[in-house]
């Protein structure tokens, strides 16, 4: 089946697929060229701790790459959640402006980059309390301020053609930024 038809709802877990000693080696490669040329994926059955699993196997490299896909009943529909989502009119000076920013904060995927903030916390404080330092409980964040999105945009924008109007090369923290407080939006698990 094209790849392109596998809704990313469906997919779970990703695994490097290699072939299982020497014996199977040309069958992997020819099977993994076949799917390859064709831009296609192989769609199999596997189990992992009891259970069985779809998993869509696809050429990567040298080897495959198997992604594990969860089953329908697994992926809840969208509509159960957007449905209460009004329509809203959206003034277009303000689409306008976060257009613009949007566009000036453009970037590439950059894994690399990423930090887990609340990992580096966790080993922080074994150290902590490894070497006997006291440790003490966090304060109390303020709750965030409410704020006219449009003020919000403008001053974005501002600030943008104050420090040049795009700057493709130089670093940027790509830290995940502070949680402000609560907020009324829901997140929910897609699958």
């Amino acid at each position: 089946m094209p790849r392109k038809e596998i809704d990313e709802l469906y997919q779970n877990n990703p695994y490097y697929i290699v072939p299982d000693g020497e014996v199977g080696q040309q069958a992997f490669a020819v099977i993994r060229e076949a799917i390859r040329q064709e831009g296609m994926v192989a769609i199999g059955k596997v189990v992992f701790t009891s259970r069985e699993h779809i998993i869509a196997l696809e050429a990567r490299g040298k080897g495959m790459m198997g992604m594990t896909l969860r089953y329908p009943y697994e992926v809840r529909k969208e509509d159960e959640y957007f449905d209460d989502i009004e329509d809203e009119k959206i003034p277009k000076d303000m689409l306008e402006l976060a257009t613009h920013i949007v566009a000036s904060k453009a970037g590439h995927f950059e894994p690399e980059r990423f930090e887990d903030q609340y990992e580096d916390a966790l080993k922080e404080l074994l150290k902590k309390k490894q070497s006997g330092e006291r440790i003490e409980a966090p304060r109390e964040r303020e709750p965030s301020k409410v704020v006219n999105l449009m003020d919000a945009l403008r001053r974005s924008v501002e600030t943008v053609r104050a420090g040049g109007e795009r700057r493709k090369s130089a670093p940027r923290d790509h830290r995940a930024p502070k949680k402000a407080g609560r907020s009324n939006a829901r997140a929910k698990k897609a699958g």
